[in-house]
C-alpha cells in the first residue's frame, strides 16, 4: 500500500465495489420509468437523443465521483504506509487512476444499458450482480479450462471481464505470478481499446433503443 504502488492496489480492491455506483445507474434510469419522467420529458419537448445524453453525463458525473474518491483513499493509505518519501516517485503508477475510471466507466455503462432494457429496478439489480459476480465467473473458468484445446481464452472477452483486465493483479495480494503478471501487463493496451470498443458499443446501442422504443 506504499507509494508508488497505493495506486495499483487500491484500484484493484476497488474494482470489486463497483457494483455499489452501478446500482445507483441502475436506480437513475428505472426510476424514469417508474414515476414516467422521461415520457413527460419528451412531452415537454425534449428530443430523444437529448435524453440518452443527459443520462450520459449522469454516468460520467458518477465515475468521477467514484474515481475522486480512490484517489482520496489512495492517497491516504499511501501517505500512511510509506515511511520514507524522499527518492519516491509517488506518481509512478498514477496511470491506474485512468486505468480504473475507464473500468467504472464501462461497467456502469453496462449496468445503465441493463436498466433501460430491464425497466424494473430490482429485476435488473438481480441479473446485474447475478452475471457479473457469479455467471460471467463461471463463464471466464469455462473457457480457461477449454483454452488450451481452443488456443484462444475467449473468457477474456466477456463483458465485465474485459475491462476487469485493465488493472492487474497487484504483486502482494494472493498467489503472485511473475510471469503472468507480465503477460497481463502486456495486455492492457489491448484491453483499453476492447473497453473503449465496448462501451462505444453500449452507448450507441442504448442510443437506438431508447429511439426505436414506444414511450
Amino acid at each position: 500500500f506504499a507509494f508508488p504502488q497505493s495506486f495499483h492496489t487500491t484500484a484493484y480492491l476497488s474494482s470489486f465495489f463497483t457494483f455499489i455506483p452501478a446500482i445507483v445507474v441502475i436506480m437513475l434510469v428505472t426510476n424514469e420509468y417508474l414515476f414516467k419522467t422521461h415520457r413527460q420529458n419528451i412531452i415537454d419537448g425534449w428530443k430523444k437523443n437529448t435524453f440518452i445524453w443527459g443520462k450520459f453525463i449522469s454516468v460520467v458525473l458518477v465515475t468521477l465521483i467514484v474515481t475522486i474518491f480512490y484517489l482520496a483513499v489512495a492517497s491516504f493509505i499511501g501517505t500512511l504506509a510509506t515511511k520514507e518519501m524522499s527518492g519516491i516517485n509517488v506518481f509512478e503508477k498514477a496511470n491506474y487512476i485512468g486505468l480504473f475510471s475507464l473500468q467504472v466507466f464501462c461497467q456502469l455503462s453496462i449496468a445503465f444499458l441493463l436498466g433501460l432494457l430491464i425497466r424494473k429496478a430490482f429485476i435488473a439489480y438481480g441479473i446485474y450482480i447475478f452475471y457479473s459476480f457469479i455467471l460471467e465467473n463461471i463463464l471466464s473458468g469455462f473457457f480457461r479450462l477449454k483454452s488450451k484445446k481452443w488456443g484462444v481464452d475467449y473468457g477474456h472477452y466477456l463483458p465485465f471481464e474485459i475491462s476487469d483486465r485493465l488493472i492487474p493483479l497487484p504483486p502482494s495480494i494472493g498467489k503472485f505470478n511473475a510471469a503472468a503478471n507480465q503477460l497481463a501487463i502486456a495486455a492492457i493496451n489491448s484491453h483499453v481499446v476492447y473497453t473503449v470498443l465496448l462501451t462505444a458499443f453500449v452507448w450507441l446501442l442504448s442510443f437506438y433503443i431508447f429511439k426505436k422504443r414506444d414511450l
